[in-house]
This record gives structure tokens, C-alpha cells and sequence, in this order.
């Protein structure tokens, strides 16, 4: 087969580029830009994340370019660049600032003024006000209110002119709203008489925007996991065109090389790409891969890591993954595509944000309209009031924080999330299934002993385990002698083991069951073996003439596997063993671990339908393994885990990875994931009863507008400050 298909001039050139977005407000924002981008021609895929304020696009560069996708965002009124270009921002934020002082300085006097008026209904505690002095503390009201409007609600005003041009309702539309009707009557209260809130305006406008300055900073902190990963992406690579006969470099963008290429890394560099050492001797920081603190040593030979840092020597080395086919590329994706996702509920309230705002803006008028009827005095005051008491953006928010944070954290420890649905159906899945080689054990399988029948196959023995990444096969690799020897139609079969021939001879190195089912005629070769093939793991090698060589072989639990089982146990966690080992050998290790739940050979299969029984009774279940035999049952589970030294096809279609294999560490995930499922569920009830309990009692009168201003404000802030209690979780 060709794997090198000619370019056909009939087929579209595609271009991928991340925009870093400023000016987003909720989930309503998000909407509105993707919205847009959609409607460009040449556009393939535009995929939003909120939580990182970034939009991916993916477009026909013969029909548009990255020049006016940029100038469509900001034609919206949303600042956008290309990642890797950065915005001043200082001087934005020292604006921010000044406005939150200049409504902050305003709201401290106009409180003062504001005070008497509210002790005229109460002589007894000396509330006596003159007309005259009613009306010049009114006009200091107004005189404060005015830096206030003109400033600091400035970026109000302009979010929701925006959002009115391009026919969309924001969040900043009944917030300007509210403002700018506020303003006005009292005005006309103030010229004309009558009550004046000046005050509360104030007060909305100093807490609206001291919410958003917590929200900023709580939105860095959470998002800074996924950011610092993000940061060791190799910006520039020391290419090395003529070597051997030439030692002199080149700089070039990490992005321009290519498979092949020879690269210097010198101390204190970041690996450009995954390779190879070719010279040099040094140690390396892998940490962001495992979890791991301690550096590795790597000399001539040793893989290498995208993204890693060497921190001691000078390496010259091989790329063989370049660009983003690096791993490092590949489960950086993997983290921003789980943190961009939400709960379905989430989802749900983020797709209708836009509608309930519109709701809200009928509900004021309407209620503006009853209260005419009902005393036209307080109409006007209360449709206000509907408009600022209403928050409907606080678990927007909230929740992309939350998921942001959870798999940072769990990034530094080495458990990568691929998809987001995967914290809440871990944090939900009462049974958790464990293989056994390779998860609870070490995986480093060492032959304790050899029955031997025939010696002189033994070539063709090793040049099959050759070909296989299971730990059975490296511990043959590691006691048989090396091979050079090579098989043809070497195949590996889940559950079962490997197939190859040789010289015309079928060979099977496996399970016994699946060997000996080769033979031509039975054998009574297994009728008297040593005790110790009893108590062990075996792997059988023969062809259709009977078995050649049985091995015994043995594993340890890992260190930290009583802990997790007494840590999980303690979640209230059911945990099984599904081995296709020696049903002695899974008993004797569900005993150490004391689990009674535990079965031995097993095929792929036989876990599959275990799997699914558990599922049929209405139980969520996770599955955790290494191996391609683990396969179907990963595949049907709720939440899927595959260890980091696991196969690779396995690693591939997980939801979960556990990169750092310590046990300990998928502990702490299943603990953090089931907190954050809590502080989602308690982000969405308070936004729920917050807004039930908010909007009639503003519909019926019962708070004032300075209420509502108080309430929306602080709605958002409890609701985002909440999320920071995953930060306190103890590891």
C-alpha cells in the first residue's frame, strides 16, 4: 500500500490556528463568537473554551485567512489574537482598576448624602431634612453619580451596544439597562421630586465590577495548571543540518522540524520534539508526563520526551515526533478538549442563557406595566429592580473553573483527563474494576522457572516476545537469550498471546489453554509439574507437535496498592479484580489486598460481559488496565483508565490516563473528581434557588433596587469563590 497518497489540486488546503479572546462576560458571550465564526465561508470547526478565553478554528485557507477571522471577532467587540501574540494588558487592567476605585470612591460619599433621606420616615432617631437640604444632598448624589456613569460603567455600555447591534442578548443588556434607567429617573427625582437611588446605582456598578475583578482572579487561578503545561511548549529548536560533519546550529521555530532531523538541546533548553539521545549524557525533567519530581537519566539510545526539560548536559538527539504529533501535543489536546466540556445540565443553562436574559427583559416590562396599575409610583422601581437582582451567568462562571482546576491538578499528578465526561462518571461509578498484571501489580514479571521439553525453537521464542510490549513478553525477552531470528505473520491476540510462523511452522507463545490448542493430538506434558507452576503466573510456547517450554512467572503488588484500596474503600467504592492469570495466583493477591471480589481466568470477553452484567443491574462502573486483552471491557465501561506503561492502542481510546502508574495518584483523582461533581451540584442549586427566590420577590416589591444590587453582585462571587474550595482538598 502507498502510504504516501499524491495531493489532489480538487482537495481543500486546511489551516488550524488558536485566537486568544479578551472581553468574554458568560457563556452568552461564547455563544455570540461562535455564532459568527460559523457563518464565514471556508470555515471547517470552530470549538470554544470558555474556561481558557480561546477560541480553535480550523478553516480553508483558499477561502478566508486568519487575517479576517480576527477582524470578524473583533468586529464584535471582543479583542482576539493569534496564540503566542500577547496584548499589553497592563494598561488595561491599571484602567479596570481605576474604575472600580473612582465607583468605589463615589459610593463611600454618596452613602453619606443618601443616609439622611432614608431617616426622614423616623423622627424619633432624628430624621428631620429641610427640602433645601433634601435637594443639595441630591444634587451631590448626582454630581457623584456622573464619573461613575460616564467611567466606570463605560465597559457595560459598550458589551451591550455590541450585543444589541449583532441582534444578541448578553448579560451586560439588563445590566446596562438597569444602570442607565436608574440614572434617569432618579435625575428626573432629583430636578422634579420624589425618591432617588443614586446610591444603589453606585453600589451596582462598584460590586458588579469588584465581582468581575474576583472572577479574573479566580479564573487565572484555576486555569493555571492547564496554562503552565501549556507554557512548556518548545517555542525554538537548535537544528544541526550537517551533522556528523558539521557541529554548527541553526535556530528554527520547534514547528518547523521534521522526522529526521538532528537537534542540540543544551542545558536549561526544553526538548523540542520526541527522539532519541544520539550523544551526550544528562538528566531530564519528565515531570509533567509522570508526576514524578525526580530527574531521569538519559544517555546515547534513550527516548526523549516533547516538552521535557534537560537540566544538567548537553544531548544531541534524533526527532521522531515532531510539531503536534508529539505526545506532548497530543495530551495537551486531550486536557483542553476535557476542560472545554460540561455536565449535560451545565451545557443545558449555558445553550439558554441568552433566552432566559430576554425572559428577564420581558418579565421587567410586564412588570413595570402591573406596577403602573398598582401604584405608579414604585412601577418604574421595581421593573428596575427585576433587571439587577437577576443572575443568570453565576454558574456559566463557575463551572469551567471548576473543570479547568480539577484537571490541572490532576495533570501535576500525573493523571491525565481526556474527556470531561470523565469526572463526573468517575466521581459517580460505585464499582471499579482492576486488571491485574500490570495495574495492581508491579507489571515487571521475572521468570522464577523453566520447564523445558525441546531447546532448539527457543530462537523463535524470543523473536516473538520481541515483537510484543506485554510485561509477559519483556520478561522472556529479559531471561532468553537474544534472537535475530524473524517471524513472519506475527500477530498478538487479546487475552490469548502471540501467533507467528516460521519456516512453515505455526509457533504460539501464550496462555496454556490457547497453545496447547494447537496440538495435532493431546499431551499428558502438564500431568507432573513443580509446585511452584501452582502458585504462578504461566506462559506456554509450543507449535501442533505439543508444548516446547512452559514458564512460571511472578509479580509483586505495587507499593501503594493497599492504600488505594483502603482509600477508595473509604469512598464507598466496590472493587473488583478481572484477571485472565492463574486463578490461584489473583486469590492469593485479592487476599494481600483483602478484596473478596476477584476472578481469575478470565478472556476478554468473560470482562466484557462482567462489565455489562454490573451495568444491567443500573450500576455505573470504571475499568482500570494496561493491556489489549482489557480492550471490550474498557470499551463498555462507564469510565475508562489506562495505565501510562500500558499498551498504546489501550492509552488511545481511554477517557482517563494515568501517565505517573502510581496508584496513589488514581486515589486522589477518584476523591477530587467526586468534590468537584459536589461544587458543581452546589454552584447549580445556588444559582437556581438564588434566582427563584430573587426574581418574584423583585416582582412583587419587596426589595429596593440597592437590594438588588447587593444580591446579583455577590451571587456571582459566592458562586465563583465557592470553586476555590478545590484548591483546599489535602492530597
Amino acid at each position: 500500500m502507498n502510504n504516501n497518497p499524491v495531493a489532489s489540486p480538487s482537495l481543500p488546503e486546511f489551516s488550524a490556528d488558536k485566537i486568544n479572546l479578551n472581553g468574554m462576560r458568560c457563556a452568552a458571550c461564547a455563544q455570540l463568537i461562535e455564532f459568527r465564526l460559523r457563518q464565514l465561508p471556508g470555515i471547517e470547526e470552530v470549538r470554544m473554551s470558555y474556561a481558557a478565553h480561546r477560541v480553535d478554528v480550523r478553516w480553508d485557507a483558499e477561502q478566508i485567512s486568519l487575517h479576517k477571522i480576527i477582524d470578524a471577532v473583533q468586529d464584535l467587540g471582543y479583542g482576539a489574537l493569534p496564540e503566542g501574540e500577547y496584548q499589553l494588558n497592563e494598561r488595561r487592567q491599571k484602567t479596570e482598576i481605576w474604575r472600580l476605585f473612582v465607583a468605589a470612591f463615589a459610593m463611600m460619599q454618596v452613602m453619606m448624602y443618601a443616609f439622611p433621606s432614608y431617616l426622614v420616615p423616623h423622627p424619633e432617631v432624628g430624621g428631620d431634612l429641610t427640602p433645601d437640604i433634601d435637594h443639595l444632598l441630591k444634587l451631590a448624589c448626582f454630581a457623584l453619580a456622573i464619573p461613575v456613569l460616564l467611567f466606570s460603567s463605560l465597559p457595560f455600555f459598550k458589551s451591550a451596544w455590541r450585543d444589541i447591534k449583532n441582534r444578541h442578548i448578553g448579560m451586560d443588556v439588563p445590566v446596562s439597562s438597569g444602570i442607565l434607567a436608574t440614572f434617569i429617573m432618579s435625575t428626573w427625582a432629583t430636578f422634579a421630586g420624589g425618591p432617588v437611588y443614586f446610591d444603589s446605582m453606585i453600589m451596582f456598578v462598584f460590586l458588579l465590577l469588584g465581582g468581575r475583578l474576583i472572577e479574573a482572579r479566580v479564573h487565572e487561578k484555576s486555569t493555571a495548571a492547564l496554562r503552565s503545561l501549556t507554557q512548556l511548549t518548545p517555542t525554538f529548536a537548535q537544528l544541526l543540518p550537517d551533522f556528523p560533519a558539521s557541529r554548527t546550529s541553526v535556530q528554527i521555530e520547534a514547528q518547523q522540524l521534521k522526522a529526521g532531523d538532528v537537534v542540540l538541546v543544551p542545558p536549561g533548553a526544553s526538548i523540542p520534539a520526541d527522539g532519541y539521545v544520539l550523544e551526550g549524557s544528562s538528566e531530564c525533567d519528565e515531570s509533567w508526563m509522570s508526576g514524578e519530581s525526580r530527574p531521569l537519566l538519559k544517555q546515547h539510545g534513550d527516548q526523549l520526551v516533547g516538552g521535557a526539560m534537560n537540566l544538567s548536559g548537553t544531548l544531541i538527539m534524533c526527532a521522531q515526533q515532531v510539531a503536534d504529533s508529539t505526545q506532548f501535543a497530543r495530551l495537551l489536546r486531550m486536557m483542553e478538549s476535557a476542560s472545554n466540556e460540561k455536565p449535560p445540565l451545565v451545557a443545558l443553562a449555558d445553550r439558554h442563557a441568552s433566552h432566559f436574559l430576554t425572559i428577564i427583559m420581558l418579565l421587567s416590562v410586564m412588570t413595570g406595566i402591573v406596577w403602573w396599575q398598582i401604584d405608579s409610583g414604585r412601577a418604574i422601581w421595581v421593573a428596575i429592580t427585576v433587571l439587577v437582582v437577576t443572575c443568570p451567568c453565576a454558574l456559566s462562571l463557575a463551572t469551567p473553573g471548576v473543570m479547568s482546576a480539577v484537571i490541572g491538578l490532576l495533570a501535576k499528578r500525573g493523571v491525565l483527563i481526556a474527556r470531561g465526561s470523565a469526572i463526573e462518571a468517575l466521581a459517580r461509578s460505585r464499582h471499579i474494576v482492576f486488571d491485574k498484571t500490570g495495574t495492581l501489580t508491579e507489571g515487571r514479571l521475572t521468570v522464577s522457572a523453566t520447564e523445558l521439553w525441546r531447546d532448539q525453537s527457543l530462537d523463535v521464542c524470543a523473536a516473538m516476545a520481541a515483537g510484543s510490549l506485554h510485561p509477559v513478553s519483556k520478561a522472556l525477552v529479559t531471561t532468553l537469550p537474544s534472537s535475530v531470528l524473524v517471524c513472519d505473520q506475527l500477530t498478538e491476540l487479546a487475552g490469548l498471546g502471540l501467533q507467528a510462523e516460521f519456516q512453515g511452522v505455526v509457533y504460539r507463545l501464550g496462555s496454556v489453554a490457547w497453545v496447547t490448542a494447537l496440538q495435532v493430538t493431546p499431551s499428558d506434558q502438564l500431568a507432573s509439574l513443580p509446585e511452584v507452576f501452582q502458585v504462578s503466573s504461566l506462559c506456554a510456547f509450543g507449535d501442533a507437535h505439543g508444548l516446547i517450554a512452559l514458564f512460571a512467572l511472578n509479580d509483586c503488588l505495587r507499593a501503594d496498592a493497599r492504600a488505594m484500596v483502603q482509600q477508595l474503600q473509604a469512598l464507598g467504592k466496590t472493587l473488583h479484580i478481572l484477571s485472565g492469570d492463574n486463578s490461584r495466583v489473583v486469590q492469593r493477591i485479592a487476599g494481600e489486598l483483602q478484596l473478596n471480589e476477584a476472578h481469575g481466568g478470565m478472556s476478554p470477553e468473560e470482562k466484557y460481559q462482567m462489565v455489562l452484567a454490573l451495568q444491567k443491574k443500573g450500576e455505573r462502573v470504571a475499568m482500570i488496565g494496561d493491556g489489549m486483552n482489557d480492550g471490550p471491557g474498557l470499551s463498555i465501561a462507564d469510565v475508562s483508565i489506562a495505565m501510562g506503561q500500558g499498551a498504546p492502542i489501550t492509552q488511545a481510546r481511554c477517557d482517563v490516563l494515568l501517565l505517573s502508574n502510581r496508584l496513589a495518584d488514581f486515589a486522589y483523582a477518584v476523591k477530587m473528581c467526586q468534590f468537584s461533581l459536589r461544587l458543581i451540584k452546589e454552584n447549580l442549586g445556588w444559582a437556581i434557588v438564588y434566582n427563584a427566590l430573587a426574581i418574584p420577590a423583585a416582582m412583587t416589591g419587596l426589595i429596593e433596587p440597592w437590594h438588588a444590587a447587593i444580591g446579583m453582585s455577590l451571587s456571582s462571587v459566592i458562586v465563583v469563590c465557592n470553586s476555590l474550595r478545590l484548591f483546599l482538598v489535602k492530597k
